[in-house]
């Protein structure tokens, strides 16, 4: 996983979670708490609410992600971006500055003027962003989006969402964002759902994820939470997301949120990595499409996608055919089977009676599961019905 060095600020797997808290200078925006048009109350918020509270990095936005609202021109921005300027200069916490915009004019502007990352809401649909950014040796946050500076963060399937992040390629610090909510109408919470359940898909690109999940609706309608009420599971899926491999946690509630991350980092999973003239790092892998994210990230076959992950299943109710029947269909090296206890309540014995259902587990990549169903196929109609939903995992 490539680290990104943002004006001297670490993100990636070699460093904690980092807060990004939001500070928006559009009347527009929809979350009044975040919003000021005085650069001296501005700085305030951000010191005592952004800094004070443990956010990393400041995110500045000139307009809001309304898709109700028409969206701002360049010119439109950069006559907001006085009053951002004007409150980074007043701030006088310590963080990384962040300016959201989406054209390169922007960027450029911005970077020059005191900024230190930019916050690309449009994915490179303005093919000039990657060179800015190269030019000023900044980090930029890449939200996947249509190639059209019109429509930001309007993509539904996971797959065109992956596809997206590689438009118009990267820079050596870039940071993916996969955009949780977005500016269409056609873009529903259940696809939100799917994106987050698919996270790890997006570890595939060997870069830093950030996640901006801060009170979406798709988390609002699990729970039936209005915004003012969304705090718990907006903290709950930041935990989740940081588990799953995200860096940089976008929020308005940065002290909670911080916390939460935390708490994810701790109980995440150690990955094995080195550095050295023969380096390793161990992936986190727990599906074949994450498998084959990296796979082709590295130029490598696809073949190997499902030897990568391991699955393990406790069958119960087994006859006896049926257990020797898997004894000998998972005697390789993809898959295993154990046989348990007789299902009776025989703890003494590790063996079922004669004609008692046993219990067991099964081991194997998916391939070797896959065979085995095939291989076991026919031996028993209860068990055939069994094994074929998991055959496809």
């Amino acid at each position: 996983m490539r680290n990104v060095d943002a004006a001297g600020l670490g993100i990636g797997d070699d460093h904690p979670p980092r807060i990004m808290g939001v500070l928006n200078v559009s009347a527009e925006s929809p979350y009044d708490p975040s919003v000021y048009d005085d650069p001296g109350e501005a700085a305030e918020y951000v010191d005592e609410e952004l800094i004070d509270e443990g956010a990393d990095i400041v995110d500045v936005g000139l307009e809001s992600a309304n898709k109700d609202l028409d969206v701002l021109s360049a010119e439109a921005e950069l006559e907001r971006l006085d009053v951002a300027v004007e409150t980074l200069e007043s701030t006088s916490g310590d963080a990384v500055w962040s300016i959201e915009t989406r054209y390169h004019e922007v960027a450029d502007e911005a970077l020059s003027r005191g900024f230190d990352m930019v916050n690309d809401v449009c994915g490179f649909a303005d093919p000039e962003m990657p060179r800015v950014c190269r030019e000023h040796d900044a980090a930029v946050s890449k939200m996947a989006s249509p190639p059209d500076l019109e429509r930001p963060g309007a993509i539904e399937d996971v797959e065109e969402i992956y596809d997206a992040l590689s438009m118009n390629g990267f820079t050596d610090k870039t940071i993916l964002d996969p955009a949780f909510g977005g500016w269409s109408e056609a873009k529903t919470h259940a696809d939100d759902r799917e994106t987050f359940r698919r996270l790890r898909e997006f570890r595939g690109y060997g870069r830093p994820l950030l996640v901006s999940i801060n009170r979406k609706s798709f988390l609002k309608t699990i729970a039936g939470r209005t915004t003012e009420e969304a705090l718990p599971v907006s903290l709950a899926a930041t935990s989740m997301a940081v588990e799953r491999g995200a860096h940089v946690i976008r929020t308005h509630d940065v002290a909670e949120t911080r916390d939460a991350a935390l708490i994810g980092e701790a109980f995440s999973r150690r990955r094995h990595r080195r550095d050295g003239p023969v380096a390793v790092e161990e992936l986190d892998v727990t599906t074949v499409r994450e498998a084959e994210r990296h796979l082709d990230r590295l130029g490598a076959s696809r073949e190997v996608a499902e030897e990568s992950v391991v699955h393990t299943y406790e069958l119960s109710g087994l006859p006896a055919e049926a257990v020797g029947a898997l004894r000998t269909a998972a005697d390789g090296d993809a898959a295993a089977f154990a046989v348990g206890r007789a299902d009776d309540g025989d703890h003494g014995s590790r063996h079922a009676a004669p004609g008692a259902a046993t219990r067991g587990v099964l081991v194997g990549t998916t391939a070797g599961i896959s065979s085995v169903v095939s291989a076991v196929s026919g031996v028993s109609e209860a068990l055939d019905a069994t094994l074929t939903t998991i055959g496809d995992t």
